[in-house]
């Protein structure tokens, strides 16, 4: 059987922080008697600013920056933790990114196999088209409930082109068959409107359902790609430790090699986790996928995760991450009561320069300068209409100054912002993310990331725009 598809290039976001687990159980121990068990390890959880969707630019942005020629024909977004319910989520990303916008978006939701679903539909485009898809999830978990110990925060993007793969093109891997297995069998659930998920119980879910079902499908993937078994070197699926195990040998795929996911430094990612593994879909049905690597791949995914992962620190604070997600209510005083309203009108106008970070660089003297204007602000040259569109978020910078505000209001204190003058000439002052009181200096490297830039908690709102971080 020919090529469905191929993987030509991967991206990969893990957030920075890391909740040690034997701190949620510090926390929460007054729960049981005994200690909780699984307390090893460290999950990776987002920060105030993060979310699906940030998670979702910075792997988009990985994936491309790797990727030869030009833009994708579609982006596809896979999630169980969107933010807006009704806005195109996929068309914020593609915005983002600054793809062209012609580029078809669309969000897929609803199940942990989301994911996997729009790698299958992705491969059915036909060998002239390609698909970024990137998978990305920042679940809730209850304080203190088995969930709060297993969910991780990240994200995972591939580029995807239909049939084999383009001349020249050393691919990732490339997808030989997808078996589709549909069953509402609920192992968990969330409501529309609720915040956490409801989880069945834990041996039931496991024998009458996953034990069941993903063998049934492993074996129809198999028969679509004309192989056995024992042609199967790798076996991977999200789960709890051992299921991946088990299943492999109730699926008759003895000899391939088994993993299971990260739950060491990472977490369960949720939607994200099947791409991550890039096997087996599990959530009201299965997805099975054969996939043929390529020359090298598994050394350089390890490679490229194992850097991603060494982008770590700790949280420090248990009760600063329940109000960063929204599950503490901290009193900040009346600094924090301002209306937050975004005039939606300025928004658009403005759009390219919020969102994909578009400033303006002059054609006469070469100044660089955010926002663009019509008339350069270098005061050597004065000139108007001379400048062209420059896009600074994959430029870099340094900083000149810089102020920790404790007084500001922001949900992570102190309120963070300094001068930033950039490789490409020119300075803005911009807020800082990801750093701590009294670890800047001036002149310290610094790169731009996609945040969320506040929250309308009255309007239901979230504005998103770009910070600096540490290079």
């Amino acid at each position: 059987m020919g090529e469905l598809a191929s993987i030509v290039s991967c991206g990969l976001y893990v957030p920075q922080w890391r909740l040690e687990r034997t701190r949620i159980a510090q926390a929460m121990g007054w729960l049981g008697p005994a200690p909780a068990p699984g307390a090893s390890g460290a999950r990776a959880v987002c920060g105030w600013d993060e979310d699906a969707l940030t998670m979702a630019v910075e792997a988009g942005r990985c994936c491309m920056a790797q990727a030869q020629g030009g833009a994708p024909a579609a982006l596809s977004l896979a999630s169980t933790t969107l933010p807006f319910a009704d806005r195109s989520n996929a068309t914020v990303v593609t915005e983002a990114l600054d793809l062209p916008d012609s580029v078809r978006t669309s969000d897929h939701a609803g199940s942990l196999r989301a994911a996997t679903t729009a790698l299958a539909e992705a491969a059915r485009c036909g060998a002239d088209s390609s698909t970024l898809l990137i998978a990305s999830d920042a679940r809730l978990a209850r304080p203190g409930s088995a969930a709060e110990m297993e969910y991780g925060d990240g994200a995972v993007a591939l580029l995807i082109t239909g049939g084999p793969p383009p001349e020249g093109c050393k691919p990732l891997a490339t997808l030989r068959a997808v078996a589709h297995l549909s069953a509402d069998f609920i192992d968990h659930y969330r409501m529309t409107g609720e915040p956490f998920d409801y989880a069945l119980e834990e041996r039931w879910v496991r024998d009458e359902g996953v034990a069941k079902l993903v063998p049934a499908a492993i074996s129809r993937a198999l028969v679509l790609a004309g192989l056995t078994a024992a042609d199967i070197d790798h076996f991977a699926m999200p789960g709890l430790p051992g299921t991946a195990r088990r299943l492999a040998q109730a699926a008759g795929l003895a000899r391939a090699r088994v993993s299971e996911g990260l739950r060491e430094d990472c977490g369960d990612l949720g939607a994200a986790q099947p791409l991550l593994l890039l096997l087996v879909g599990f959530g009201q049905g299965v997805d099975a996928l054969v996939l043929l690597a390529g020359e090298g791949a598994a050394a350089r995914a390890q490679r490229e995760l194992a850097q991603v992962l060494a982008r770590r620190r700790l949280e420090p604070h248990y009760t600063r991450y329940l109000a960063h997600r929204g599950l503490l209510a901290p009193d900040f005083g009346r600094r924090a009561e301002r209306d937050q309203r975004t005039a939606q009108s300025v928004a658009w106008r403005k759009h390219r320069e919020l969102a994909a970070f578009i400033g303006g660089r002059c054609s006469a003297c070469g100044a660089v300068q955010f926002p663009k204007s019509r008339v350069c602000v270098n005061p050597e040259c004065r000139l108007a209409d001379t400048q062209a569109e420059h896009r600074l978020a994959e430029t870099s910078g340094r900083l000149r100054s810089f102020t920790e505000d404790w007084q500001a209001y922001t949900p992570h204190p102190p309120c963070v912002y300094g001068n930033i003058g950039l490789e490409a000439g020119g300075n803005l002052l911009m807020e800082l993310t990801d750093v701590a009181p009294g670890e800047l200096e001036v002149g310290a490297p610094v790169r731009f990331v996609f945040r969320i830039k506040d929250c309308d908690r009255q309007r239901a709102y979230r504005r998103y725009f770009w910070k600096a971080t540490r290079g």
